[in-house]
């Protein structure tokens, strides 16, 4: 099949999914007497004992160029892709060690050019739990965290996941472990790093077979491999900012590349290293607001969009 040929009947188009909003789980933590800041599954901040807090960040994503496999390449029959999200979420400290946070994206996306229609919808909710194993001191020089987080994402509308990239996401279950250590220097200056794996459900398609990976299916099951990822973390947290600077990696355990003038996959080999920035600021004497900016960029990729990624959010908390 000839890719620049596909209609809307073919129903898979393109190279990358819009990305799993909901594993950007931006929480407000804030206390009695303590400066706001965010914070994420996979960084080392805690909201206090019975905080709650809710909020509302906006993603706008773009990409004109992909990866084929490994040959980066455009395609005139979608232009520049564009996924837009606003992810609601909420936090509570269950104790000053235990954190558990939720999340739900609103997801939407378009292409510049061509026939195929945009898709939109709620995607997946994400319940994840965040522990602080251990908060031990290092002399004068900081403090060294060790933590541990699990998570667990369904889907919570029946989207399709077979009209890529303009389906919403993936549609499969996933359960994700993660592991952190991070250094807190006195200074201000933090170093952090991640390891993360998400296991993966099957995935249901509306057609009773497909091919893949060089291999036809008589099946409208589809084996999702797993993904793993790592992410390194240098920043600066102090007087009402957090700004941190990260390098993060996924790699996903199976799956075949994009055919060349063919058709994506929602099992795919997906892999990418990304460059993430944001700035995040509470606002002085708001006793609880905090406001935050950032962006992304994918540097490498396989079988994923090179994606400029934009970030704004407003968050608020306070002690129940």
């Amino acid at each position: 099949m000839n890719f620049f040929r596909l209609t809307r009947r073919d129903r898979t188009i393109g190279a990358l999914a819009p990305s799993s909003v909901a594993t950007a789980l931006v929480v407000l933590s804030v206390g009695a007497g303590t400066p706001a800041r965010a914070q994420t599954l996979d960084d080392a901040d805690f909201m206090k004992f019975r905080v709650l807090c809710a909020g509302v960040v906006y993603t706008r994503e773009q990409w004109t160029d992909y990866w084929e496999g490994t040959l980066k390449r455009a395609n005139g029959n979608i232009g520049t892709l564009t996924t837009t999200s606003a992810t609601y979420m909420t936090a509570y400290g269950v104790t000053d060690r235990l954190n558990i946070i939720a999340s739900l994206p609103y997801v939407s996306t378009r292409a510049s050019q061509g026939v195929l229609e945009g898709q939109s919808g709620h995607q997946d909710v994400t319940v994840g739990l965040k522990y602080r194993a251990f908060n031990t001191p290092l002399t004068t020089s900081g403090m060294l965290q060790g933590i541990v987080a699990i998570s667990g994402t369904v889907p919570t509308t029946d989207y399709t996941p077979d009209f890529y990239p303009m389906s919403i996401g993936s549609s499969s279950e996933r359960a994700t472990g993660r592991g952190l250590l991070s250094f807190q220097g006195r200074n201000g200056l933090f170093v952090n790093g991640s390891m993360a794996y998400t296991r993966r459900g099957n995935v249901t398609l509306d057609r009773v077979s497909y091919y893949t990976n060089n291999q036809l299916y008589l099946t409208n099951e589809v084996q999702m491999p797993d993904v793993t990822e790592s992410a390194l973390t240098l920043g600066y947290q102090g007087h009402g900012l957090f700004a941190p600077l990260s390098l993060v990696q996924q790699r996903t355990l199976g799956g075949g590349d994009i055919r060349r003038q063919d058709m994506p996959f929602v099992s795919n080999r997906m892999n990418f290293t990304r460059l993430d920035a944001h700035v995040r600021y509470a606002v002085p004497r708001s006793r609880g607001v905090l406001l935050m900016l950032g962006g992304s960029q994918v540097l490498t990729g396989r079988n994923v969009g090179q994606a400029t990624r934009v970030t704004a959010g407003l968050l608020l908390a306070g002690k129940l």
